[in-house]
């Protein structure tokens, strides 16, 4: 008896070695860059999306506000308007696109469906997410990154209920009694007028106008502006000045030809500077970690992203290789244990790091990297994905390879 059962247990021992043998000899399904971005996107935009499409964002999101907080109840206030325009406003070419596999265009229809109840929520002022916009200045920067979202995502406002469109447009219109800080902010106001512009008829010329020249006057060489009178170094020529730049432009260039000069400058700043940004990006992936605002993680690299997603790189930037840099950087800012807190982003550039923000800083500032996935617009047989892996610029120089010198160029 016992000399049976001893058998049946070898036997039995053969039979899952065998079978563990052969499930280990199945290839492992290699995750493709989409995938990888699609995967890490959906992480991060999730628990926010999803809260307010159940009217439940101000009950699930944390009241994270900086260490150094200059006014914390203020602060506290507007994260919400903040948080849903700086998601909105980076995944919202992948909202506009269509196609892809199975699975994404599943994942895609839950964003939508998200959105567009979301959207609801933040303008009914009988839901518990309804949002004003008008509580502080602050709300002039947060309603321009929805703005921007909808300039970007026609989809989005092609489905929006004519309840929803009216309560939206007096919404951002609202942001007019706010003066903007004289710096990049003179863009959030221009971005606003491109939104109406673009739905409606009662743009406000002269905020356009202001800011476009301002800017101008700020253009201190090399594909670089300053943000103010003051030249700071720092990213805020990614974060803001060059994605909405080329945004107006293109924008209020199918209402007038006023800017045709000033657009062309401005496009081959746009190339010069994506050259800058490639070549900043580590061969790990990491970048310098210097100025105000760099709990934004990869939306250092804004900029970047989006001349991808627009087709708008230089000749020298191949598609493939400048794919290589940006997922090394969602890797490298994404990957420390501590880059989420119950499943929402913790404040910090690697990981938790709650010394590093500045005073303006809440739990709704760290989503403005979501714009690092604006290429996510791009079909997967675009040669952004399609094309095979290339070695980005850091990574062909020091890995010993002949490569072109860089020079500044006079683009005034």
């Amino acid at each position: 008896m016992l000399r049976n059962t001893l058998a049946a247990v070898f036997i039995s021992l053969i039979t899952f070695s065998a079978s563990a043998q052969k499930k280990r000899s199945q290839p492992i399904p290699v995750q493709t860059d989409r995938q990888f971005w699609l995967t890490e996107m959906d992480k991060m935009c999730r628990p926010v999306l999803s809260a307010l499409a159940h009217d439940s964002l101000r009950i699930l999101m944390p009241k994270v506000v900086s260490n150094r907080s200059d006014n914390p109840e203020s602060r506290t206030k507007v994260m919400y308007v903040e948080v849903l325009g700086r998601v909105l406003s980076g995944i919202a070419p992948w909202l506009q696109s269509e196609g892809g596999s199975t699975a994404e265009i599943a994942l895609r229809d839950q964003y939508r469906a998200w959105t567009l109840q979301g959207m609801k929520h933040a303008l009914d002022s009988t839901s518990k997410d309804f949002m004003r916009f008008d509580i502080s200045g602050q709300q002039l920067v947060d309603a321009s990154f929805i703005a921007y979202a909808f300039v970007r995502a026609p989809w989005l406002w092609e489905h929006l209920g004519a309840n929803e469109k009216a309560l939206l447009m007096k919404s951002i219109r609202s942001t007019r009694q706010f003066r903007p800080v004289f710096s990049n902010w003179l863009l959030f106001s221009a971005m606003n007028e491109v939104f109406i512009a673009q739905y409606g008829n009662d743009w406000d010329v002269m905020r356009v106008d202001y800011a476009l020249r301002q800017l101008e006057q700020w253009y201190v060489g090399d594909g670089l502006y300053s943000d103010g009178v003051v030249y700071a170094n720092d990213y805020y020529n990614s974060y803001v000045i060059h994605p909405f730049l080329a945004t107006i432009v293109n924008v209020i260039g199918k209402k007038t030809n006023a800017y045709n000069a000033m657009a062309d400058k401005i496009k081959k700043r746009n190339e010069r500077y994506a050259v800058i940004q490639e070549r900043s990006i580590n061969t790990d992936g990491t970048f310098p970690a210097i100025g105000r605002s760099i709990i934004y993680r990869g939306a250092a690299f804004h900029h970047l992203a989006d001349m991808a997603w627009r087709k708008a790189l230089p000749a020298q930037l191949k598609p493939a290789q400048v794919r290589g840099a940006l997922t090394a950087v969602i890797r490298k800012t994404l990957e420390s244990p501590t880059t989420y807190k119950n499943g929402w982003l913790s404040i910090g550039l690697y990981g938790e790091q709650p010394d590093i923000a500045d005073s303006y800083n809440n739990q709704g500032s760290m989503y403005l990297c979501t714009a690092i996935f604006l290429p996510l617009g791009l079909p997967e047989t675009d040669p952004f994905w399609a094309d095979p892996a290339m070695k980005w610029s850091a990574q062909q120089i020091w890995s010993g390879e002949n490569f072109p010198n860089d020079h500044s160029a006079d683009l005034r």
